[in-house]
């Protein structure tokens, strides 16, 4: 017998955007996404210039949803459903190439995204701070 409360939907473990307030486990992921490449014999072809490559090409595809919107149009993207699923598909395409070159070259991408934004607080400080204001 199963417990409903428990059962995990096809495909895994349920996912953060099941909770919102649910940290994101960035090495759970990998390991999913490594575990979904080894099942398929895929390693041989997820090298670094392969992956980056991929990423490229997924950030490209997220770019061409918004080509040719305005700012405005750019801004509500999300209220329409169409558009959001696409966006959500293409954000986790390009999350998922980035996840999987950190894991092939040892990244820890949440170590390197907090040493860069901490250069860049020194790199650009507050008193700098470019205002729109005239």
């Amino acid at each position: 017998m199963t417990d409903a409360a428990n059962e995990q939907p096809p495909g895994g473990p349920p996912s953060a955007s099941a909770d919102p307030r649910r940290p994101l486990d960035v090495a759970g992921l990998q390991a999913r996404l490594a575990s979904f490449a080894e099942a398929r014999d895929w390693g041989p072809f997820h090298t670094p210039k392969n992956l980056a490559s991929a990423l490229g090409v997924e950030a490209a595809e997220l770019l061409e949803i918004f080509q040719w919107l305005t700012p405005e149009q750019s801004g509500r993207i999300m209220d329409d459903p169409d558009s959001a699923h696409r966006v959500r598909d293409e954000v986790a395409d390009v999350l998922a190439y980035l996840l999987q070159l950190c894991e092939v070259l040892g990244i820890d991408a949440l170590a390197a995204l907090d040493a860069k934004i901490e250069r860049n607080e020194t790199r650009f400080p507050v008193a700098n701070r470019h205002s729109s204001e005239s």
